[in-house]
């Protein structure tokens, strides 16, 4: 048997159980996602004291697991799927069941070893919640806009109509809870304080900075941009020089900071010069905008790493 600390753990989660693969052993194991069995499950891990426990991102079904983890100190890498989809087709892997792709996910946090993933506090947890939930109703919001707009018949608008006005209320209990949450957390508020500060910068963005990136600030400007997904990838091939693209990383943040960084290419002075110049090199104007998130985050990185609030003259990144 292998020593403790070299035992990794991988779990592909699902929603009603979860299946586990371990380093030191043949044959992996299936809990249901019951409190009952993921206590069993912390009991074996207590025995192993493994290096590292590895999960994929599934839009949310880890998050409890997650929590649970690391509330018994154990360290735990969330990573992006396409990553163990990647290291899967490396390895010829065409095979899928839940438990080959257990071991496949612990083969990769052995030979990855991806980067931790923190902890967050129960304010963060509590920020999470909401903060995906208004992404959930605003996406539903769109949506109704989009049948009202096809609707002919008069009834069905306004069933339709009425659908909305409830999301658009519910949308403003949310925020009003979300600002809450930042007011009766010291480090949230202190956090929040630091990214309002920056002109396009709202309390939506700061409250989904703060719980869905709790990185920001403890990562160089390279990192924290490969770990949202806003670092360019190369496409080339011999001479052929191919165009530069973004994706994977944490795409909701993504999402999130598009509106800032337009708010901010109008009103904030170094990001509306950094998007001009590109524009003025000839840059595509989605190109340059794109670009303008990748400085507005680095930003956001410096400032929470230093401690400081806003000032044009001194914010390098």
């Amino acid at each position: 048997m292998q020593q403790h600390n070299t035992i990794f753990v991988g779990i592909d989660i699902a929603k009603f159980k979860f299946d586990v693969a371990f380093s030191h052993l043949s044959k992996g194991t299936t809990y249901n996602y019951t409190p009952e069995e993921t206590k069993k499950f912390i009991q074996i891990l207590r025995d192993i004291q493994p290096q590292l426990i590895c999960l994929e991102a599934t839009g949310g079904l880890e998050r409890k697991l997650v929590a649970c983890l690391h509330k018994h100190q154990f360290a735990v890498a969330v990573v992006n799927p396409r990553q163990i989809r990647d290291f899967a087709r490396a390895k010829n892997q065409l095979a899928k069941t839940d438990q080959i792709d257990a071991r496949t996910i612990m083969q990769f946090a052995q030979l990855m070893q991806p980067r931790i993933t923190p902890a967050l506090t129960q304010a963060q947890q509590k920020m999470r919640e909401f903060s995906s939930r208004r992404q959930q109703v605003s996406k539903m919001i769109i949506q109704e806009t989009n049948r009202l707009a096809s609707t002919a018949d008069r009834d069905v608008s306004k069933l339709i109509q009425q659908s909305i006005r409830a999301y658009k209320k519910q949308i403003k209990v949310i925020e009003k809870k979300l600002k809450q949450l930042i007011a009766a957390d010291k480090q949230a508020q202190e956090r929040a304080n630091i990214l309002q500060s920056v002109p396009g910068v709202g309390g939506i963005t700061a409250a989904l900075l703060i719980a869905e990136l709790p990185e920001l600030g403890s990562l160089n400007r390279k990192q924290i941009a490969r770990l949202v997904g806003v670092a360019p990838t190369n496409r080339d091939r011999g001479i052929m020089r191919g165009k530069r693209t973004i994706g994977g990383g944490r795409v909701g943040i993504r999402n999130g900071l598009y509106m800032p960084t337009v708010v901010a290419q109008k009103h904030n002075p170094k990001i509306c010069a950094f998007y001009k110049r590109l524009v003025e090199s000839g840059k595509p104007k989605m190109v340059a905008l794109v670009a303008a998130m990748r400085k507005l985050l680095t930003i956001l990185n410096v400032m929470i790493r230093e401690g400081r609030k806003w000032d044009e003259k001194i914010i390098k990144a």
